[in-house]
Formats: C-alpha cells, sequence, structure tokens
C-alpha cells in the first residue's frame, strides 16, 4: 500500500523549532521523477503550498516562509524533512506532505504561547 506518514508536530511557542517528517511506504521517493512538497491548511483556509525538493535535492519555497522553513529529503531512509524555525502563531495549521498524487494524512502544528 502506497501510502505518506507525517510526523513531527505538537504545540510550541512562538519563537520555538520544529522538526516535521515525511515517510514513505510501500515505494520509494528516489524512484519517482516527481518532488515532494509541503503543504500547510490553516482552518477556515486553502490548502497552500510552502516548499518542494526534486529527486536531485534542488528546494524550493513559498516566499512567506523563505528563510525559516528548510526541506530536506534522505533517500536512505525514504523521508523527508521541513525544518521549521522561528515559529510564529501564523504557523498554525495542519501540515502535510505530497508526492504526485498522493498525500499524507498530516501533522498538526500549533504554535501559541
Amino acid at each position: 500500500q502506497v501510502q505518506l506518514v507525517e510526523s513531527g508536530g505538537g504545540l510550541v511557542q512562538p519563537g520555538g523549532s520544529l522538526r516535521l517528517s515525511c515517510v514513505a511506504s510501500g515505494f520509494m521517493f528516489s524512484n519517482y521523477a516527481y518532488a515532494v512538497h509541503w503543504y500547510r491548511q490553516a482552518p477556515g483556509t486553502q490548502r497552500e503550498w510552502v516548499a518542494g525538493i526534486s529527486r536531485g535535492g534542488a528546494t524550493n519555497y513559498a516566499d512567506s516562509v523563505k528563510g525559516r522553513f528548510t526541506i530536506a529529503r534522505d533517500n536512505a531512509k525514504n523521508t523527508v524533512y521541513l525544518q521549521i524555525d522561528v515559529l510564529k502563531p501564523d504557523d498554525t495549521a495542519v501540515y502535510y506532505c505530497k508526492q504526485g498524487e498522493t498525500w499524507g494524512q498530516g501533522t498538526q502544528v500549533t504554535v501559541s504561547s
């Protein structure tokens, strides 16, 4: 069964950091030409793209997160990470990873004091 599983979310104070993980099962990220992307969706808003990483490791970020978010991949672990630093309340959302047409179930990030 092909699936993506996110983890690493939680409740964090403003200014803190989190590292989200997206693990693929049933397939290998590196076997596909598709980039792996992270999206997020805050309550009452549309899902928005935040970062992507190609099979070769090239990265792209939404302007709103540049400088604070870092996407990386470990092909040996079949995992893509999203490091989030200097968290802000506006970062509160469910974070999803995606490759091709496959989505994970999401992991909740809440930034609050």
